[in-house]
């Protein structure tokens, strides 16, 4: 009878580390199936924003924006086998109105994005800073927003 591993000077070591590499590396590679980008850029009337991105209820970023920081872009990667995840948008965004008033509003709104890898998002704001959404300008269907406040952000306290 063949005795293949006793034939092969390995230390117990080496062979942990292949057993290691053997089990760990096939699971590593397909935790995640692609990635897509969310760009968030600070308006003329903007004096900070702090925003926190969630996919599928987990927390992808905190992006803060300021005179220093105008503009930041993030990397969010995607699980395996879903090709439409759930946005959340919560956070502050402080601003100079026309009138010289600093006023402070709410981040907070859900939307879908349907098979979201390799595209890459903006966060946008309307409505005086009151509706918050993620939209691909090379592809609006990529992203759908839906209306109002979100249940899942927090209110902030301070």
């Amino acid at each position: 009878m063949m005795r293949f591993l006793s034939t092969i000077p390995l230390s117990r070591t080496a062979l942990a580390v292949c057993a290691l590499l053997v089990t760990a590396l096939p699971g590593a590679a397909s935790a995640l199936a692609g990635e897509f980008t969310v760009t968030d850029g600070k308006a003329a009337a903007e004096i900070s924003e702090v925003s926190r991105i969630y996919i599928d209820g987990v927390l992808a970023a905190t992006i803060r924006l300021d005179d220093h920081t105008p503009e930041k872009t993030i990397r969010v990667t995607t699980p395996v086998g879903r090709v439409e995840h759930t946005y959340t948008l919560c956070g502050e965004i402080t601003i100079r109105t026309p009138e010289g008033r600093v006023e402070t509003h709410e981040v907070n709104s859900d939307g879908t994005l349907h098979n979201p890898d390799g595209h890459h998002f903006y966060a946008l704001g309307s409505d005086n800073f009151t509706e918050f959404f993620l939209q691909d300008p090379d592809d609006l269907d990529a992203a759908e927003h839906h209306p109002g406040q979100s249940n899942v952000c927090a209110t902030p306290v301070s």
